[in-house]
């Protein structure tokens, strides 16, 4: 039983010498760092994690584009409708360039043939509302109708 009462006093008497350790730190780190002052970043660091864009929503209001941005999105308005060739190009030759999840080749009369039967506007409606594996618009949100229209004449033509 001696054995036992001897280390309950070692084991609390170490316990609590680490209790007071505990605290004496706590206590000197709290007063080390209560004088640290607010951080200000630099200019290379607001640059570092600026937002890379911004999203507008139709209706409300947003902040001016950055100058940058403006000039980069006029050439595009100022460009008007896309060909059909250039709307596959971007857009459509991913898919139907290779086959990806059913969609018809470029080119391939066997597998266009039954879908020009639905005509140019039929087509435009699957390819407006998605079909299958298809998105609605497929991967070209920012086509018009009549761009998309383009596109899948441009598809059908060289498939007959």
């Amino acid at each position: 039983m001696s054995q036992d009462k001897q280390f309950y006093s070692t084991f609390f008497a170490i316990m609590g010498g680490l209790f007071v350790l505990m605290i004496v730190l706590i206590i000197i780190a709290s007063n080390l760092t209560s004088e640290v002052t607010e951080y200000a970043p630099d200019d290379v660091v607001i640059e570092n994690i600026k937002p890379v864009g911004q999203v507008n929503v139709a209706g409300e209001s947003s902040p001016a584009p950055a100058p940058a941005a403006a000039a980069a999105a006029e050439p595009a308005a100022a460009a008007g409708p896309r060909s059909g060739e250039q709307v596959y190009t971007a857009s459509c030759a991913a898919c139907h360039g290779t086959g990806v999840a059913g969609a018809p080749k470029f080119g391939d009369a066997a597998a266009w043939a039954p879908r020009a039967a639905k005509g140019i506007d039929g087509l435009l409606a699957s390819a407006t509302n998605g079909l299958n594996a298809m998105p609605p618009r497929g991967t070209c949100m920012d086509c018009s109708d009549d761009e998309l229209k383009a596109a899948i004449e441009y598809m059908v033509s060289n498939s007959r």
